[in-house]
């Protein structure tokens, strides 16, 4: 008996509190239950959906590694209102109730990068920084309307309404930074003594909660505000100015009641992340849409598969995955493309002519890559719903557009002068021009002796011309050009021109 309660007072001794110690204090040794984790995730450059999708996976593997504290360091002149807006949801509505929040401005958080910033539950500025500035713009020429401009502001403006609301910032001078019709005043409370800010039509009336005869301007109508990390400070937006991050965590600490452990994370965007950002931006989307149409149209007008099919096929995916990767693509959009490509090869290599299998092979293609634009699940119709999807679905037309009116230029260019160039005249057809205009000579098979090909020779095709393929001429078999309508096998056809390094028929049809 004496040897069990011996043990038992050994394994619970731990447990107990020390003489002339309360059992609710804590000794130096508890320090570490106070300890917290800080994770760090840069938030650079350009905001998208990229950076969106990014800062969700590290917030998660911060979390999972134990991080009690997330600190954004903000470094952006802004990027899409939509990106934003989500990074903005899920910072307030996901990942506040797991981890404190923090915005970090280490440089600059303009526009969207504003937005992002008040929607952490602190924001430290360090000195020397500014916030603010996020009136929605649209790119290019094109100036909004007074009422597309209002639909716009007013959505933006709610988001930042949100952000005040759940952080505790200043709601007027919030707003104020997205619409330049607002007046704001600062008004001291009289209960709290505290500053307290309105815009002018909701000014109080009453002389003994507020210090009325005292209020000051700090918004006029016409400007946008944007805040040093003074005046941030000085309006409550922001909770500290510092020289550092080692101050703010320093800041947070003593005003927390915390300590952080000397391993602070750093999390930082993979390189693939980084690729998938640059590889999604609007002009490279135009020189992937100009490769996949070059591609095929250089494979069209020459003989065999080679490096034009390659190069469409690896545009094609590029395109295709940033698009996934970025979460706007889904499996059903993706299928859809790819059932596109498979019903335009049956339609070239089986089916004759062009008929309902050509046009609903294009029918999908179009169709799943415009839906790629387009933020849905696999279950909903992918149609913009609200201004902003709007406004990245037409981003992502333009681009496309302007890729699509690059290869009619620089298709027309190769078409003149293809068979000069000495990189792409390899892929053309080779021949021998003879000292006679308009005759060229040829061999193709080692059976066949070289014959003289004329303008208005008749032959006969050896393989459908889609519109590239092989015609019999006497005795040599030579690759041709249909000019037009594809041609199938066994069709008669006559040279029609003979011009660098083409051979060009036309189908000859019996006469009745």
């Amino acid at each position: 008996m004496l040897v069990i309660v011996s043990i038992t007072s050994f394994l619970f001794l731990p447990l107990l509190p020390a003489a002339g110690q309360e059992p609710g204090n804590r000794d130096i040794q508890d320090t570490n239950l106070h300890q917290k984790t800080a994770a760090i995730l840069t938030c650079y450059e350009t905001i998208d959906d990229g950076l969106y999708q990014s800062i969700i996976r590290r917030s998660e593997e911060a979390i999972a590694r134990g991080a009690d504290y997330i600190i954004l360091d903000v470094q952006t002149y802004g990027g899409l209102v939509k990106s934003a807006d989500d990074i903005s949801k899920y910072l307030i509505l996901e990942l506040a109730d797991k981890v404190h929040t923090v915005a970090y401005v280490s440089t600059e958080a303009i526009s969207a990068g504003s937005m992002i910033s008040v929607s952490c539950q602190d924001i430290i500025m360090r000195k020397n920084t500014t916030i603010g500035c996020s009136a929605p713009i649209v790119m290019g020429d094109t100036e909004m309307g007074e009422a597309e401009r209002e639909k716009t502001e007013s959505f933006v403006r709610a988001t930042f309404s949100r952000a005040a609301q759940a952080n505790g910032y200043p709601e007027a001078l919030l707003k104020a930074m997205v619409s330049q019709d607002l007046e704001v005043w600062q008004v001291k409370n009289l209960k709290t003594n505290e500053m307290e800010y309105f815009e002018t039509e909701y000014l109080p009336d009453d002389p003994e909660a507020y210090a009325l005869s005292d209020k000051k301007l700090v918004v006029k109508e016409g400007e946008l505000l944007t805040l040093t990390d003074q005046k941030a400070k000085e309006y409550g937006i922001a909770r500290a100015v510092v020289n550092n991050i080692d101050e703010a965590l320093s800041f947070l600490a003593e005003r927390d009641g915390v300590e952080f452990s000397d391993n602070v994370l750093r999390l930082e965007t993979m390189w693939s992340e980084e690729m998938v950002r640059f590889l999604s931006s609007p002009i490279v989307v135009s020189i992937l849409v100009l490769g996949i149409l070059l591609g095929i149209y250089v494979e069209f007008n020459t003989p065999g598969l080679g490096l034009p099919s390659l190069l469409a096929i690896v545009c094609l995916v590029i395109l295709v995955s940033t698009r996934y990767l970025a979460g706007m693509a889904n499996w059903i959009e993706i299928a859809l493309l790819g059932l596109g490509f498979v019903l335009m090869m049956v339609e070239i290599f089986v089916i004759p002519g062009f008929g309902v299998a050509g046009f609903a092979g294009i029918v999908c293609i179009v169709g799943g890559l415009l839906a790629m634009w387009i933020k849905n699940a696999p279950d909903e119709i992918p149609w913009p719903k609200g201004e902003m999807a709007w406004g990245i679905f037409t981003d992502g037309l333009f681009g496309m557009a302007i890729g699509f009116l690059l290869f009619v230029v620089v298709a027309a260019v190769l078409a003149k002068y293809m068979d000069r160039m000495p990189l792409l005249k390899r892929f053309v057809l080779k021949a021998a021009v003879t000292g006679r205009q308009n005759t060229i000579s040829r061999t193709y098979e080692p059976q066949a002796e070289s014959s003289s090909l004329e303008v208005g020779q008749m032959g006969k095709v050896v393989s459908p011309l889609r519109p590239a393929g092989k015609a019999r001429f006497e005795d040599s078999i030579v690759d041709v050009v249909a000019d037009g309508a594809f041609i199938e096998k066994d069709a008669t056809v006559r040279i029609l021109e003979l011009h660098g390094n083409h051979v060009v028929v036309m189908e000859e049809k019996e006469n009745t």
